[in-house]
């Protein structure tokens, strides 16, 4: 396992609507909903003057009536490009750690009933933004989102009592199973049920060929950080975001 292509995965594995390449910069746009599909990412070379950068970088995102957000990760280039940007006057937020683990380590689930569809369906649109609270106005953009995304895709839904209490999501890609989208009913929390919805979304990983898997998490989120490690995830590095306010 190693960070860069971890980096690469989380990319892939969660689709803009478009992207944009400019100067090994990775420019990722998708109408506001989350700050992965529309950040630059600054993965690759960069070879031109960085103050002209960065301001094309804004005038291209302000054309689209975003800000212009960084992913700041270890792999970023320039190396000094995150003290140039607090230089400019752009802050950090939603410090976040990348975490991952081998799958041979990693338990059998309980007998839950889980239902896993391959393709994305209504039903499970719905009781992710159910139970996300995310806005219905973003609905259309996520269906087009993860339609983008061209590998191995499990939508899981665990049920309990008849009713879906948790779902997620997981992307195959390189022998990886990509964590994304965790989500458990507030009602039914601190109860196993997300716990359990991993384990059986892992087992399929596995079925599937992967060896290992990866997710994000907010640094200072401490229930998801505990149960990340009840699992045997550990940390292999951290970022974050700047914008300008």
């Amino acid at each position: 396992m190693d960070g860069k292509s971890i980096e690469e995965l989380c990319l892939n594995n969660w689709q803009p609507l478009s992207t944009l390449l400019y100067d090994g910069w990775v420019l990722r746009f998708a109408n506001g909903y989350t700050k992965r599909a529309n950040s630059i990412n600054p993965i690759h070379y960069s070879t031109f003057e960085l103050d002209e950068k960065i301001e094309q970088c804004e005038q291209m995102y302000a054309a689209h009536s975003l800000p212009a957000i960084y992913r700041i990760t270890p792999f970023v280039h320039p190396a000094h490009l995150d003290q140039a940007l607090e230089e400019k006057g752009y802050n950090t937020f939603d410090h976040s750690i990348v975490k991952a683990v081998r799958l041979d380590g990693v338990r059998e689930p309980d007998q839950h009933q889980v239902r896993i569809d391959e393709t994305l369906t209504a039903e499970w649109l719905d009781h992710f933004f159910k139970l996300s609270q995310t806005p219905e106005s973003y609905k259309s953009v996520m269906e087009r989102m993860l339609s983008n995304i061209n590998t191995t895709k499990g939508f899981i839904s665990l049920y309990y009592e008849g009713q879906v209490v948790a779902c997620g999501l997981g992307v195959i890609e390189r022998d990886y199973i990509g964590l994304f989208d965790i989500v458990t009913d507030a009602s039914f929390r601190n109860r196993g049920f997300g716990e359990q919805m991993i384990l059986h979304l892992l087992q399929w990983g596995k079925e599937k060929g992967a060896v290992y898997s990866h997710l994000q998490v907010l640094a200072n989120n401490a229930p998801a950080l505990r149960l990340y490690s009840k699992l045997g995830y550990s940390e292999m590095y951290r970022y974050w975001y700047r914008v300008k306010v």
